[in-house]
């Protein structure tokens, strides 16, 4: 019954909207084939290990710059030593006409050139802290993806890690953007809900998320 009711979008906080529902069922499913093919290389997939000797328990792979803590390479010098696969143009539309849907400006795209993302793929026992994504030079909005189960999202503030902040559930094909003054808002994925999502997807189980980031990079001469 809940999926006949329509979700409103939401206004979390200045900056930080979510819009339910935002890809629909191709576009989901064209996600999770360009994921799969990422997944497997130049840079496969993997646990990143953290400066402390801890593993995170979501997998991650990247395209266009490799991200490790805390910083961006062109090469994942820390998994096989490849450069990572080139970020492709038909992401950075995707994320112009997500910025447009976000903010509801037909000009909020305009000069958006997302030029990396960040694939995590949570099983149902995977989390992710609360934590800012401030590894770029660029203050550009964030713009993130859900395919697969549902999960809770924590939004918080730009100080701390504790409250105040927001759970809200993230479902199969929602889009969540956040810049401007909540560009740097802490924020993370205390639980997925497992067995939520839609196998149509062509992902049978856990949740998938994609992050575009603009990094303000370029490469050395």
């Amino acid at each position: 019954m809940d999926a006949l009711i329509p979700r409103p979008r939401l206004r979390v906080a200045p900056g930080a909207v979510h819009v339910p529902g935002w890809l629909d069922l191709d576009a989901q499913r064209r996600l999770v084939t360009a994921c799969r093919a990422w997944a497997t290389g130049p840079v496969p997939i993997r646990r990143t290990r953290l400066p402390n000797g801890g593993v995170m328990s979501v997998r991650t792979v990247c395209v266009g710059w490799h991200w490790k803590p805390y910083t961006y390479t062109r090469t994942a010098d820390d998994v096989n030593g490849a450069r990572v696969a080139a970020f492709p143009h038909w992401m950075v539309d995707l994320g112009r006409r997500a910025l447009v849907a976000a903010y509801e400006d037909e000009r909020a795209g305009d000069g958006y050139t997302p030029d990396t993302a960040l694939i995590n793929f949570y099983d149902a026992a995977a989390k992710l802290g609360m934590h800012q994504d401030k590894d770029e030079r660029s203050g550009a909005p964030v713009v993130s993806l859900t395919v697969g189960d549902s999960c809770v999202f924590r939004f918080g503030n730009t100080e701390t890690r504790t409250k105040p902040y927001t759970d809200l559930e993230l479902a199969s094909g929602d889009l969540f953007v956040f810049g401007g003054a909540s560009r740097y808002a802490f924020h993370g994925v205390p639980r997925i809900l497992p067995g939520t999502g839609d196998p149509a997807t062509g992902l049978t189980a856990g949740r998938l998320n994609v992050t575009m980031r603009v990094t303000g990079l370029t490469d050395p001469p």
